[in-house]
């Protein structure tokens, strides 16, 4: 996992454990994050309200390695994606209507966020896996290749020129292997 410790150093290696999952949860393997302007600004404060460390990214494309008994519309081995929200209140007019980024007690981000049941800082996709709440995974087709489908799990981002997914962290070395030996392009955040 790759971590911003705090907002003037580099991402830096950094170990965490994930929370247990819950009823309606899905876990995901991650197998890419794209990397969107967000992140930078959220890694180095640009906004405020950052909370350190945080681990970004929310452009996520991965397999499913757990669902929680509750959870009817995904199984082991699908592909999915996960977007900038991994969940919300599902009480409120908002919520109610499918504009879960509009509910009334706030959405969960992805990362840099405060998970609603236990408080915790959410960490997002610069990691080997996420749980989220069923409602927020989305299906990846089989005909997409998910190597360019992270980039169409946000709001802002951009995918590199020849199809691929922008990758980071201690990984970056492990892609092109990872994937086949193809020499998928590889980028690597420097501040």
């Amino acid at each position: 996992m790759f971590s911003a410790l705090q907002p003037d150093a580099a991402l830096a290696a950094h170990r965490f454990v994930r929370r247990s999952p819950r009823a309606d949860d899905v876990v995901i393997d991650i197998l890419y994050c794209g990397v969107c302007h967000s992140d930078l600004h959220q890694a180095r404060n640009d906004w405020g309200g950052s909370m350190f460390p945080l681990i970004p990214g929310h452009e996520i494309i991965g397999k499913v390695t757990q669902v929680g008994r509750d959870v009817t519309s995904f199984r082991v081995g699908d592909m999915v994606g996960v977007g900038c929200m991994v969940d919300s209140c599902q009480q409120c007019e908002s919520c109610q209507a499918g504009l879960e980024q509009y509910c009334l007690d706030g959405f969960t981000g992805t990362y840099n966020s405060k998970d609603r049941h236990d408080g915790q800082v959410t960490f997002g996709g610069y990691s080997e896996k996420i749980v989220v709440s069923e409602k927020f995974v989305l299906r990846i087709p089989e005909k997409l290749d998910p190597r360019s489908a992270a980039p169409l799990e946000r709001t802002a981002g951009r995918q590199n020129r020849r199809g691929g997914t922008r990758r980071i962290g201690p990984y970056g070395a492990e892609t092109s292997e990872r994937n086949g030996g193809r020499g998928d392009a590889v980028y690597t955040l420097v501040w």
